[in-house]
């Protein structure tokens, strides 16, 4: 499929999903969105990691608000029900890992379409902003999913309620991702942490994808029955079979991904 909005790379295992719109910073229209949820499930039959980026200066600037001619138009609640669950789900659901390499700006849905990612790795000088507030409404996308439960609900709460910049370094030391590296780095970082999952065990991320993100709604007993379910799953690959033989004969394994 040939994209407007976005565009699509896959080299080594590795899928690029580049957000293409840089004229508006990347701003979410109808379009994207539905090229977001066909380039997803492209990928993950395609390759062994999706990069999720922007083209331009900036990750993503949120919602377009021109996209209906007119912002007091919108059916903000059949925009998000119809356009922005599947794209989500898409993103979390994803059957390999997922990293959001963020740099510049990841305003509103912008952000918080990063944070759906497993991995969000931003450079220092980004910075993420929960700006809906600035124009009467609430974090949506996942925000107040996404928030409480990576960096606390008092940071969450302000960070939604005063809708202030947050800093790709901020971000990390409190928790609401992964890891934040200098501009000067930040794409051959991505690429050496794209790469290593690439090359890695992916029916065990997988996995570990799928006990992370229910661990919150199950009590410990579910949790570890959960995890030996899928652990036994695991245990039946030909990773692991290739893991173990690695190991024993003091070499690194060549993983397959099945």
């Amino acid at each position: 499929m040939e994209y407007a909005a976005i565009s699509l790379e896959i080299k080594n295992n590795v899928a690029t999903l580049t957000l293409n719109r840089p004229e508006l910073k990347n701003a979410l229209n109808v379009q994207m969105r539905a090229e977001i949820v066909h380039a997803v499930k492209a990928a993950e039959k395609e390759a062994r990691v999706l990069i999720l980026g922007g083209a331009g200066d900036a990750f993503c600037s949120g919602q377009d608000l021109g996209d209906s001619g007119n912002a007091t138009n919108l059916d903000l609640e059949r925009t998000l029900r119809d356009e922005y669950v599947p794209m989500l789900r898409a993103i979390a659901e994803c059957k390999i890992p997922t990293i959001s390499a963020v740099h510049g700006a990841a305003a509103g849905a912008g952000a918080n379409l990063a944070l759906c990612a497993d991995v969000v790795i931003a450079a220092e000088e980004a910075y993420f902003i929960q700006a809906f507030t600035r124009i009467g409404l609430i974090p949506d996308a996942g925000g107040t999913y996404f928030l409480p439960r990576q960096m606390g609900a008092a940071k969450a709460m302000g960070a939604a309620l005063f809708g202030d910049k947050i800093t790709g370094r901020q971000a990390a030391d409190w928790g609401m991702i992964f890891e934040a590296v200098p501009m000067a780095d930040f794409d051959t970082h991505v690429a050496s942490r794209a790469l290593h999952l690439a090359q890695g065990p992916t029916a065990a991320y997988v996995r570990i994808k799928q006990a992370l993100r229910g661990s919150f709604e199950h009590t410990l007993d579910e949790q570890l029955a959960i995890e030996a379910r899928l652990q036994g799953e695991c245990g039946k690959t030909r990773d692991f079979q290739e893991g173990v033989m690695a190991f024993l004969q003091k070499r690194p394994a060549r993983y397959q991904g099945r």
